[in-house]
This record gives C-alpha cells, structure tokens and sequence, in this order.
C-alpha cells in the first residue's frame, strides 16, 4: 500500500517554495485521493503545524475519502498535553476525528504510562480513533501497548532499502500480530530515485546534509542504483517505482512517500501494481547489503564542505 506523506508541505528546508506550499500540495492531496490513495500522513512539527493546515483545506469536501494520520511532537508529553495538543491537530486539521494520532518520537523521561493516558483520553472522546508510534523499538512499542491496554495500531520508521533494519523484528512481529509499519523516507530521501550520482549532488535543502548524497556514497551506490535501473527498465518503470515495490513487497507495511509534484504522486501510487520476481528481489537485496555509506562524525566535515561550495 502506498500514502501521502507531506513533510515537504509548507517546510523551508526541502526548498520547494511558496508557490508549492501554496497551490501544488493541495493539488497533491486531491489527486491522491482521485487515485485512491487514502493514508495522508502530518505531523504538528511539519512547518509548525502548517502542514496539517494544507492538508485540511485540501481535504474539505472529501474528508470520507481519507485517513488522515498526524503526530505529537514529544516535549513534555503529560496527559494533559497530550489531550491538548491533539485536539489542536484536530483544530488545524479541520476535522472532528484524527484517524491515526502517533507519539512523533520516544520520549524516556515522561513515562509511558501518561503518554498513553493522554491518548486513552483522546479515543475515549472521539478526537482520536487510533493511535500508533513513531520511531520506536520493537521493546517500546510492546511497551506502548501494555501502557494502552490496548492496540498501538502502527510504527512509523524509516524504512527502505537502504535502511532495512525494521526487518530484524518490526515487520515481522506486525505481520504477525496484524499491526502496521508505515516506512517514511521509502525512498532513502530520494537517493532510490537514481537521479543523483557522485557527479550530480544535491546542493540545497534537506538532502544536501543527508551523509548518503556525499559524492564518495553516490558512487559506493551505484551497484544498487545500477539494479534498480536494470530492473526499471525490465517492467517499464522507474527506479522510485522499483523501491516502492520492495517496501510494499513486506507484509504489513505502507510506505509514505512525499511528492513535488502531481505527477511524481501518481508515480508513487502506479508503484502500489508492480510486482517484483523473486530473483529481482534477490538482486536488490544483494546489491543493498553490499552498500556501506560512510556516515556519522567522519561525514560531517565532508558535508560542511559540499554546502559551503554549493
């Protein structure tokens, strides 16, 4: 299954400008749902709260048509505020009833146990219908659910085939315990499209402080982004498409790619109908466990100096 999701929406740091913010994410958002794809996921950090806005206006009229999923942003996250600020999603969202309310990250000084109160109080007055997670461990969410006393529908996690971790455990206790991982950044913030490569780097927004777009990790990439072009090409695709596919292959799992434009959203949403063979998956997989970006403190200078030359 493929969604929506819209951090870029109203943001400064992806660079997409006003005019986008303005007029193309709410051409997105309705498209979307013109094309069946229903999960539309924000969060109140996404440009302070502009996001849910976009996302509200572009659903007026067609609020049946979407499951609109936002997050809290974890400071002081007491029931009480938790309360609070999800009815100011709501508010923003212009919806009685968010259908999916997500903690946006662990917090592991507030217990859980008044996180989830806060949500147990939002379900119980109808503000909420589901909750989830967001950038949990398997232990916390379990965690998550036994504070609940009830079902913590989804994990939201970065998830692609370049950060595959969730398969240790993630996806497979959701497949067997008919819960959800919701892969953000399924396209590894756009390094799967295959656009960039150690001569063509990204010089501004967020991708241009992502270690992965360092000319050095571009060319360590190019078997996996050489696969997905192979493999494109072979079912009349593209390799964004090609990654999609891998993500949604997992069962239980939804990935929530953001969108520039209309037509890269209906690109996205095609990707929900192409079906990998099990030798191409093979090949991704080999290719991907073969990629080994260099990445923390040891990047950093090398990033400085890729902005700054930019």
């Amino acid at each position: 299954m493929i969604g929506v999701g819209t951090w870029q929406f109203g943001s400064r740091e992806w660079g997409y400008g006003e005019a986008y913010a303005q007029s193309e994410a709410a051409r997105i958002i309705q498209r979307a749902l013109d094309l069946g794809v229903n999960l539309i996921d924000t969060a109140e950090a996404y440009a302070f709260g502009r996001s849910e806005r976009i996302v509200g206006r572009a659903i007026v009229g067609r609020r049946d048509e979407a499951f609109v999923a936002t997050k809290l942003f974890p400071l002081l996250p007491v029931a009480p505020i938790v309360e609070r600020r999800g009815r100011s999603s709501a508010r923003r969202l212009g919806i009685q009833a968010i259908d999916l309310y997500q903690l946006h990250q662990p917090n592991p000084v507030v217990p859980l146990s008044t996180q989830m109160d806060g949500m147990r109080r939002l379900v119980a007055t109808g503000v909420v219908r589901h909750i989830g997670v967001s950038n949990f461990s398997l232990a916390r969410w379990q965690a998550a659910e036994a504070a609940y006393a009830g079902p913590v529908l989804s994990n939201q996690v970065r998830f692609s085939l370049v950060a595959r971790r969730p398969l240790q455990d993630l996806v497979p206790w959701a497949a067997g315990h008919d819960r959800l991982v919701i892969a953000y950044s399924p396209l590894g913030q756009g390094l799967l499209s295959a656009r960039y490569d150690s001569t063509n780097v990204p010089r501004r927004g967020v991708r241009a402080m992502n270690p992965l777009f360092l000319p050095e990790n571009l060319a360590r990439a190019e078997d996996l982004l050489g696969a997905l072009r192979d493999i494109a090409r072979a079912h009349d695709a593209t390799p964004a498409q090609v990654a999609l596919a891998w993500v949604t292959h997992w069962p239980n799992v939804v990935a929530i790619p953001g969108a520039s434009s209309v037509e890269q959203l209906a690109l996205n949403a095609a990707a929900a109908d192409l079906e990998l063979s099990d030798d191409e998956h093979r090949r991704l997989m080999t290719a991907a466990e073969g990629f080994h970006p260099g990445q923390g403190g040891a990047a950093f200078p090398q990033l400085l100096r890729q902005r700054f030359r930019s």
